[in-house]
């Protein structure tokens, strides 16, 4: 088991904004489980609460943005997709809108819920475009990337 692990590359942080895209979860040989989850808490300190189960988000793809070492892209961020979001993270290199089948990815609508990137949703931000975010369903490792006051800044109910 310890050989499996070692081949696996060093995990980034989240704040080296590295844009690299990791495989999803289901394409990995060792399929990641939410028991290497880091600490299931909100940028508010309080228990994370589910971001989406319709369509379906998270890192884990259990409705929450769960994350771990492995999650190099940090999916951190709730947001209600907006629009202007969407064609932006499209202009950007990240389409969210189309569906994927062979992802079980539906594509996603505006006022939609989505665990997003942390430096795509700060990207985003200085684009002008920021989603608003839902504080009480973003993981508190989004901190390493975003000041709590931006996000506080463009919170949602």
């Amino acid at each position: 088991m310890e050989d499996m692990l070692s081949a696996w590359p060093t995990p980034r942080p989240c704040r080296d904004g590295n844009r690299a895209r990791a495989l999803h979860p289901r394409d990995h040989p060792r399929r990641l489980n939410p028991v290497n989850a880091l600490p299931s808490l909100n940028v508010l300190s309080g228990p994370l609460k589910p971001c989406s189960l319709n369509p379906l988000t998270g890192f884990f793809r259990n409705g929450q943005c769960d994350t771990c070492a492995e999650d190099q892209g940090c999916h951190t961020v709730c947001v209600e997709v907006t629009s202007d979001f969407l064609i932006y993270s499209s202009a950007t290199g990240n389409d969210l809108s189309t569906p994927r089948p062979e992802y079980d990815f539906p594509g996603l609508q505006p006022g939609d819920r989505w665990c997003v990137c942390a430096s795509r949703w700060l990207e985003a931000l200085e684009a002008g475009v920021p989603a608003p975010v839902a504080l009480a369903s973003t993981h508190f490792r989004s901190l390493e990337v975003i000041p709590l006051s931006l996000l506080q800044q463009h919170a949602t109910a």
